[in-house]
């Protein structure tokens, strides 16, 4: 048994936890503040998203791209910490936007809902968007069961986490940023057959949220549905199970040595439940083998 630290507390939803320049950084959907925290101390705020901030991630130049998931934008921090718009998505994304990725290169992979989901409405496979450093727009993948955190491995391949299809799937990531080779990296049930959200989620053995990887080429997956998170090896070979006790909803490896674990923890995902109440938490567990790879 582990033993897991609430590092802080008194937050609506915490989601894409990022650990860069010795900080961990992490979006408050229903509060719209990204947040900055060293993993022992308080949390700073180091920016405001009316329209809820979601995925995070960096340009080559050190500057901070923040997606803003109601709006569909794209937004850069500047170094004296004031937004720009970077890209408009909303011609592209079906859905509320959601994770990202960013590459060294500066082009940031983004996932989007394809549906409601908070307003009931039936599951709608989507795409996944790739935005160029000069804020360019394109199609990268299609036809996701809900595109969700990713991790990118060795540099050139891409793992992106299928919520509603309880997979992970991989992709080869070309020069130019284009996505080749379209591969399941590790399953764990069978795709429901159903475009109702209670059917399928229930029918999930696994919902994989937000993902990260470590050094020996594992992924740790937070597992949405059933309160734990997950060492998975490519395949779908589970290492090792931790219980959280409570909804997990994303990790993230950081700390000095890359061994802690940040976990994104809350009673439940649903919006009419968690942004009324402050229950979310940020908390953490040391493991074996350190972080590695993007995010």
């Amino acid at each position: 048994m582990r033993e897991i630290s609430t590092v802080l507390d008194g937050f609506s939803f915490l989601e894409c936890p990022r650990w860069h320049d010795e900080r961990l950084w992490l979006s408050d959907f229903y509060t719209g503040r990204v947040m900055t925290t060293d993993g022992r101390g308080p949390a700073e705020v180091v920016a405001e998203v009316p329209e809820q901030p979601g995925g995070l991630g960096w340009l080559p130049d050190g500057r901070a791209l923040i997606v803003s998931m109601r709006d569909k934008r794209l937004l850069v921090r500047d170094s004296d910490g004031r937004l720009a718009e970077h890209a408009d998505l909303s011609a592209h994304a079906p859905g509320a936007l959601n994770d990202m990725l960013v590459d060294a290169q500066g082009r940031a992979y983004v996932g989007n809902f394809g549906f409601d989901l908070m307003a009931g409405e039936p599951i709608r496979w989507t795409t996944l968007l790739r935005v160029d450093p000069d804020g360019s727009v394109v199609e990268a993948a299609a036809d996701l069961g809900f595109p969700n955190g990713m991790v990118l491995l060795d540099g050139n391949v891409l793992v992106v986490a299928e919520t509603f299809a309880g997979r992970l799937t991989a992709f080869d990531v070309a020069a130019d940023g284009s996505l080749h080779g379209r591969r399941v990296w590790a399953t764990f049930s069978e795709v429901p057959e159903s475009d109702d959200v209670e059917q399928v989620l229930g029918a999930l053995d696994v919902g994989p949220d937000e993902i990260c990887a470590d050094s020996e080429g594992a992924i740790w997956v937070a597992d949405a549905l059933h309160g734990r998170v997950l060492r998975v090896r490519e395949g779908g070979d589970i290492a090792d199970e931790i219980s959280v006790g409570t909804g997990v909803f994303a990790c993230a490896l950081g700390g000095s040595d890359g061994r802690t674990l940040f976990l994104c923890a809350a009673p439940s995902f649903a919006e009419h439940e968690r942004r009324p109440v402050r229950e979310a938490e940020l908390r953490s567990v040391r493991v074996d083998v350190p972080g590695a790879g993007l995010p």
